[in-house]
């Protein structure tokens, strides 16, 4: 069976930050492309970044660059996002997918509010 399972989400400050983890299982981790997407209230899905099945190659949406890092750990089956100076507009459910076919897990919660 395929799980992505996220965790590390939660309430913080602006400015503050987050590292998020997905742990992976039910199939070929190490082979895929995968992504951070989100989604706020009321709004679509936004595809935060993305990283090679390799981790060589990363991408970013302009408004977290330089403030959110991915990376990966295929010995671990774990994708990884730090997320540092986080902004209000940063709120949203957090999801880990692949890029083949954007089968994403159940998603963290990611509040940022003073």
């Amino acid at each position: 069976e395929v799980q992505l399972v996220e965790s590390g989400g939660g309430l913080v400050q602006p400015g503050g930050s987050l590292r998020l983890s997905c742990v992976a299982s039910g199939f070929g981790f190490s082979r895929v492309a995968m992504s951070w997407v989100r989604q706020a209230t009321g709004k679509g899905f936004e595809r935060v970044s993305s990283i090679s099945s390799g981790g060589g190659v990363t991408s970013y949406v302009d408004s977290v660059k330089g403030r959110f890092t991915i990376s990966r750990d295929n010995s671990k089956n774990t994708l990884y996002l730090q997320m540092n100076n986080l902004k209000t507009e940063d709120t949203a459910v957090y999801y880990c997918a692949r890029d083949y076919d954007n089968y994403r897990g159940q998603g963290t919660q990611v509040t940022v509010s003073s």
